[in-house]
């Protein structure tokens, strides 16, 4: 026995743009899809001010009775629908990306991000936990991203769960281009580990891997994406782009310019609802903002998973460079920005915290080490 629930799934173009131009351009996408007959509207990762790796994020992120909030509260009771999506949001010590699913009358649900991707972790911190949100039309699980590339948390999820909430803006980082102020460029294909050729059409985590989830969990998936072009600085841009120019000759001259590297790729149409069988019900194919909307069957009782997870595509080094690598080496970028703008309480670490650092950063250093020589003897073998 089933039940039936509309969703939309909202795509915004994610360049950045002033508070109050992206919340009018979410309120007409919410507008439109409650008209057309939504009772839940999906949007991205951080819809409000777009996506970018910039010191501007730390002063996008909002206090917990901040504007974006009330907006959200204000659009769901004025429609009548469930909204859902992330930003940054700013607490006494902490900012973290969290998603808020927020009911017409203003109950709400919270999910912080697990598992900040590579970079981000400059701008906000990690979170670990899951929420399972129960509504007035039914369980859902909330996931941000790249937190969908873990297994454990979809594990957490399964067989809890009516349906799978999960708000994104994911760059496609295999397809990422680093230009320097020489014109030179270098690409995520010249990162050792994954120089083995052309990098996959659509990035893994968010396509095939989570339409295999909604199949292995038996619920289906709303999933929101950006578009546009990603292009930004680096975060801790010496040390960033390394895995991009070690062991190349003219690693040294890219390495001393690489502050004014800019960093540039596109969005894969990731703005998609998924059924309870794996297949994609609707997805957003043009560019710029719009959504797509469908009725979605619901179980009476959340199913269980069809036997073992599927196991994921996305390469093991990737999450080394992004779980491990990048968040011991960043947080204390992050750190040093959110106390100088926001007081010596902020980000505060335990003596454990501060251990781990120290001992993946010394890890990181031999992995280095190593990747550098095997590079360095590939090339002089072939002299």
């Amino acid at each position: 026995m089933t039940r039936t629930l509309k969703v939309a799934a909202v795509q915004m173009d994610a360049t950045p743009a002033p508070l109050t131009d992206r919340l009018g351009r979410a309120a007409d996408l919410i507008a439109e899809a409650a008209g057309a007959g939504a009772q839940l509207v999906a949007l991205p990762e951080l819809f409000n001010t777009g996506y970018t790796y910039a010191d501007s994020n730390y002063a996008a992120a909002e206090p917990t009775d901040g504007p974006t909030i009330r907006w959200m509260r204000a659009q769901a009771a004025q429609h009548n629908v469930h909204v859902v999506g992330s930003l940054l949001l700013r607490e006494p010590r902490d900012i973290f990306n969290t998603a808020l699913l927020i009911a017409p009358d203003g109950r709400t649900w919270r999910y912080d991000k697990t598992y900040p991707w590579l970079w981000e972790r400059a701008y906000f911190r990690e979170a670990p936990g899951t929420t399972i949100a129960e509504t007035d039309l039914g369980k859902f699980g909330m996931l941000i991203c790249w937190d969908s590339a873990h297994p454990e948390l979809w594990d957490a999820y399964a067989g809890q769960v009516d349906a799978m909430l999960i708000v994104s803006c994911p760059p496609r980082m295999s397809h990422l281009t680093l230009t320097f102020p020489d014109g030179s460029t270098a690409s995520s294909t010249d990162v050792p580990g994954l120089d083995t050729g052309e990098p996959p059409a659509r990035e893994l985590f968010p396509d095939i891997d989570t339409d295999t989830r909604a199949a292995w969990m038996r619920v289906p998936v709303v999933a929101t994406a950006g578009a546009g072009t990603f292009r930004a600085k680096l975060p801790l841009p010496q040390v960033s782009v390394l895995p991009y120019v070690i062991g190349r000759p003219n690693a040294g001259d890219r390495v001393a310019a690489a502050a004014e590297a800019i960093a540039e790729t596109g969005y894969d149409p990731q703005t998609k609802i998924v059924g309870a069988d794996g297949a994609v019900i609707a997805r957003v194919t043009d560019g710029g903002d719009g959504f797509v909307i469908a009725e979605v069957p619901l179980a009476v009782q959340p199913p269980q998973p069809n036997g073992p997870q599927p196991k994921m595509h996305t390469p093991d080094l990737i999450y080394f460079y992004s779980d491990v690598f990048a968040p011991s080496l960043l947080a204390n970028v992050y750190r040093r920005a959110v106390r100088q703008r926001f007081g010596a309480q902020m980000a505060p670490y335990s003596a454990r915290t501060q251990a781990r650092i120290r001992a993946v950063r010394m890890a990181a250093a031999v992995l280095v080490g190593v990747l550098v020589g095997a590079r360095l003897i590939r090339w002089l073998r072939r002299r």
